[in-house]
């Protein structure tokens, strides 16, 4: 590969991610935004990004509007965020506002981020239709991180044999492989018209131990459906998706296991896969990470807006807001705790990547 080659290969990956987190960070913040001039909160600052200003301008109502250094994240700065002990709230500042009104101010960055995925995975499904899984043996989507990643399967490889067995199709396949929860077995592969073996080693189940899984989805063919049925598909597919996140959170909490997070790293990773695997599965991918942060920031960690709900809602019970020592120390915990969040889904990253480029290495090799 050219030095311009890569050069357009890494813009490409950037351009990808930049479109995609941006997307979904603009419009989680934008709820928030919105909800705070529909209650008449003055807002002071809305950023994308942290750290150092790059870009700005002072819009007409006050607000400062800018691009920040560091392009993970962002955030909306409503007039009288920071509450001072003894000091009476404005009537258009943040804490002048009763505890169910900022509930909906929280709230409002969750929903536009399902708000978000509901609309991509309604025009998705629309476009191309309803997707049925195909009876071939064809891989048509990976979960990042699970056995078949790190054994170095792809997306589009015809998975032919099981241990030396001819397989007559995708059930066949799925069934041997739910058959063998921490077995190694041997898969026969056919990619771009190479023949090769690989060893994957299948997971247990997380909803059920007995059963053994490698992170593999069928190839998908669409059924052509009208608007109000994909709008249905997509209500399905968020509820889904979301009921999934609290049952792997679930188990892996009964069970003290180690959960399967991924940091900047790997989310970036899934961003350029699917840029470049096509539109559709770059726009889905979006609609799934939109769910994802709208969810995560549901959780009632403090300084997530489910932390900050849990706040209002026991002020709203007591009838008396927290003093801002005690929200100032639980923020100080709060932040501590996803600085170990991301510390440890960072790690989860790199482990993930050195063990695909070994796997990659075994396969290449197997394949000469």
């Amino acid at each position: 590969m050219s030095i311009l080659q890569v050069i357009g290969s890494s813009a490409y990956t950037v351009a990808a991610n930049a479109v995609a987190l941006g997307l979904v960070i603009f419009l989680h913040e934008s709820g928030h935004y919105l909800a705070c001039l529909k209650l008449g909160v003055r807002v002071e600052k809305f950023a994308f990004g942290f750290g150092p200003e790059l870009l700005g301008f002072t819009g007409r109502a006050g607000t400062r509007f800018s691009l920040r250094a560091i392009p993970f994240g962002g955030f909306v700065k409503p007039a009288g965020e920071d509450p001072v002990e003894d000091a009476a709230p404005l009537a258009d500042e943040y804490f002048g506002q009763a505890w169910n009104r900022r509930l909906l101010i929280v709230y409002a960055g969750p929903a536009m981020n399902y708000i978000l995925a509901f609309l991509l995975y309604t025009g998705l499904v629309w476009a191309r239709g309803v997707p049925e899984p195909s009876k071939e043996s064809i891989i048509g989507n990976m979960v990042v991180g699970f056995p078949a990643d790190r054994a170095g399967l792809r997306v589009g490889d015809k998975v032919t044999a099981f241990d030396g067995r001819a397989l007559a199709g995708w059930e066949d396949l799925a069934g041997s492989i739910h058959r063998s929860p921490e077995k190694e077995i041997t898969l026969a592969v056919e990619r771009d018209g190479k023949a090769f073996e690989l060893k994957v080693l299948p997971k247990k189940d997380d909803a059920d131990a007995a059963r053994g899984v490698i992170g593999i989805m069928p190839k998908a063919e669409y059924r052509p459906v009208g608007p109000f049925s994909a709008m249905g598909e997509a209500a399905r597919l968020c509820w889904t998706q979301t009921k999934q996140t609290v049952a792997t959170i679930g188990s892996k909490i009964w069970k003290r296991e180690r959960p399967d997070l991924a940091g900047p790293v790997g989310i970036f990773q899934m961003v350029s896969r699917a840029a470049r695997a096509g539109w559709e599965e770059f726009i889905f991918l979006i609609g799934f990470i939109s769910v994802a942060i709208g969810f995560f920031n549901l959780l009632p960690l403090p300084l997530l807006d489910g932390g900050h709900g849990v706040f209002y809602l026991w002020e709203g019970i007591r009838g008396k807001r927290l003093s801002p020592s005690a929200m100032e120390k639980a923020n100080t915990v709060g932040l501590a705790l996803l600085m170990s969040l991301l510390a440890f889904a960072t790690y989860n990253d790199f482990l993930r990547i050195r063990s695909e480029r070994a796997a990659k290495s075994a396969a290449e090799a197997s394949s000469k």
